[in-house]
């Protein structure tokens, strides 16, 4: 049955954001199909997620910038919006964050988050009831992990109306690259010394863990006298000056860079030029991070928490997010051998993520995700 599917690109910060990031992937890898595609959101983004592509179209929404707009059209405007483009079916990436209340077509919702812990650090109990009765009215719900279709079945989710559907990594993007001998990388607009290890996430206070690397951080310093310095990528979020009050108080603040947002199309670069990837985050419903740097061949280290050991399987080294002693331990373990000797750990790290990230193939999660959609519609 053909059938016309609208696409949900509000909540994406145009582009800027993870949620961004999934649905350039996603629309970019969806399978040639008879069903027609719309996108509809911002008037501004109506070229950031269709540029180049004739498989799509886009529909403009004139809606203010922000998320109380947002969230009061997808509420009062949505439905007559559905019927007036004539969707069959509906999906919305950005999760809980907008969504109608009533759903006049097919619904399928895409959760990246580990709810439970949105809820219960929330202090708007109505916003949260009202996220719930929202969820549980949406026809089908995808999981980007296993780790939080548990936590939805957790807040009384059926498990029968979640399907679990990982995302890809884009290996035309992320990949290894030769690097030069040179002492900085140049990425505008930075100039960044090496050697490095790279953090790449949004600065929040205290899911994120961003104090424990730190202290985690000049614990290794202090151990070892390498040059490595510590760069942290990723706009400000909940709580984020905490972080910054810890870098200026860290003993080796001039070897911290942060460097605020950092464009999703660079962090290639930013991950090919660094010695290891590590990743303490304690909440992770997704991590694709981890996949990221395995992807660029970078060796990972990263928490024992979260979807991470999902994520990550047996190519990554762990730790007690919470113990700074042990996260050092593990960055001491994987940075590059100063003598240059081979190191069979890191060396194996390497291979083993190269090979594990073939298992997150884009074109199949869209292909699953455009089925997962289309079987909503009866």
């Amino acid at each position: 049955m053909l059938l016309k599917i609208g696409i949900d690109t509000f909540g994406c910060d145009h582009g800027r954001s993870g949620i961004g990031a999934y649905v350039l992937s996603l629309v970019r890898n969806l399978p040639q199909s008879e069903h027609s595609i719309d996108l509809f959101g911002p008037e501004l983004d109506r070229f950031t997620y269709t540029s180049g592509l004739d498989s799509v179209s886009y529909t403009g929404v004139a809606v203010s910038d922000s998320q109380l707009a947002e969230r009061f059209w997808h509420i009062t405007g949505f439905p007559s919006f559905a019927r007036k483009q004539k969707y069959d079916a509906a999906l919305f990436p950005s999760g809980v964050r907008l969504l109608p209340v009533k759903f006049d077509v097919p619904a399928v919702t895409v959760v990246q988050d580990i709810l439970s812990d949105t809820w219960k650090n929330s202090d708007d109990g109505l916003i949260a009831n009202l996220f719930k009765m929202q969820l549980k009215n949406v026809d089908r719900i995808i999981a980007a992990s296993r780790f939080i279709r548990d936590d939805l079945v957790n807040l009384r989710i059926p498990e029968s109306r979640i399907t679990v559907i990982h995302n890809g990594i884009d290996t035309s993007l992320f990949y290894p690259r030769q690097q030069s001998l040179t002492e900085a990388v140049l990425i505008h607009p930075f100039s960044i010394r090496r050697p490095y290890i790279i953090y790449a996430s949004r600065v929040a206070y205290p899911s994120k863990c961003h104090v424990e690397l730190i202290k985690a951080f000049a614990i290794f310093k202090q151990r070892t006298g390498l040059p490595h310095r510590l760069v942290l990528a990723g706009a400000d979020g909940l709580n984020a000056e905490m972080v910054h009050r810890e870098v200026i108080k860290s003993p080796v603040a001039s070897d911290i860079l942060l460097t605020g947002y950092f464009p999703h199309q660079n962090l290639p670069e930013l991950y090919a030029a660094s010695d290891a990837c590590i990743f303490p985050s304690a909440a992770e419903g997704v991590g694709l991070p981890v996949l990221e740097a395995m992807a660029c061949g970078i060796p990972v280290a990263c928490a024992r928490a979260g979807a991470l050991p999902e994520i990550a399987g047996e190519s990554a080294i762990y730790f007690d997010q919470n113990n700074p002693e042990e996260i050092a331990d593990a960055i001491a373990r994987i940075v590059k051998v100063p003598s240059g000797e081979t190191d069979t750990l890191r060396n194996g790290l390497i291979d083993s993520g190269l090979k594990w990230v073939t298992n997150f193939d884009w074109r199949q999660s869209a292909s699953a995700t455009l089925d997962c959609v289309a079987s909503v519609v009866e």
